[in-house]
């Protein structure tokens, strides 16, 4: 016997009916602007010296390949990432767990953290070199300076804007800070520790590739500097994509871990 009704059958049906729609409509998209560019080139309407062009771009990932960089650029770069948001991810969520479970802390930094999360990090970047070394880990330095802020502002104002009600309930059971905050603020900000991860993630990329631009001879963002000082356009935008693409996987892998801590729920 199931266990919905046919009025949640047919929901469930619509649901998945407009989920494929939206997944086709997305992709018609990129193919149509794809097929726009493309057709714009062919004809000579558009400069292919300035914007390339989406069979060059194919020919430039081709040559990548052969020559053996595609993947080596495409892992320094994924390596920088996945290191600067696992850092980045538990540094947040432990010093925003510790803002929130002392108040005065809270008050003293808070200002601070708006300041540094304020600041633009660029400026920087010759200070982070000179500090740490022209290296790998100026620009996963890099990657925290942006990220890790922000990361830490959002959580800690999530953590302390939790329904006091249920922390009300839980005090009148006597119940220890510890037991406040693994039974009522981590599990009543799931979606919004997601969401944080979301923003790092997106936050990560842009340290890496300004990171990378500033002190890196591999990965992505070394490519996009090689390729504009070199006027290879071609580069330029193939190195562009390819990032996009890599954020695009990173983001909906995020976005399953989302939908089975949501169905856990």
């Amino acid at each position: 016997m199931s266990i919905y009704s046919e009025e949640h059958k047919k929901y469930l049906k619509k649901e998945k009916k407009d989920k494929i729609i939206v997944h086709i409509m997305q992709i018609s998209i990129i193919i149509l602007l794809f097929s726009i560019w493309e057709i714009l080139a062919q004809n000579k309407i558009i400069n292919t010296f300035l914007y390339s062009s989406p069979s060059q771009i194919i020919k430039t990932i081709f040559n990548l390949f052969k020559q053996n960089n595609l993947f080596n650029h495409i892992f320094i770069t994924l390596y920088e990432v996945i290191i600067s948001f696992i850092l980045s991810g538990i540094l947040a969520f432990l010093i925003a767990t510790i803002l929130w479970w002392n108040k005065f802390l809270r008050r003293v930094f808070e200002p601070f953290l708006t300041i540094i999360n304020s600041l633009p990090k660029v400026a920087l970047g010759p200070l982070i070199i000179i500090w740490v070394g022209a290296s790998i880990k100026s620009i996963i330095a890099m990657s925290l300076m942006i990220s890790l802020f922000i990361t830490i502002i959002n959580l800690y104002q999530a953590f302390i804007l939790t329904n006091e009600n249920y922390i009300t309930l839980l005090k009148s059971f006597n119940a220890s800070k510890k037991d406040i905050f693994t039974k009522v603020i981590i599990p009543s900000n799931k979606e919004n520790i997601i969401s944080s991860l979301k923003i790092n993630m997106s936050m990560n990329f842009i340290g890496v590739i300004m990171g990378e631009l500033l002190v890196s001879k591999k990965g992505l963002g070394y490519l996009i500097m090689y390729a504009s000082q070199i006027f290879n356009i071609n580069l330029v935008i193939t190195s562009i994509l390819i990032l996009a693409i890599l954020s695009f996987i990173l983001y909906y892998f995020i976005t399953i871990i989302e939908k089975i801590i949501v169905k856990k729920r």
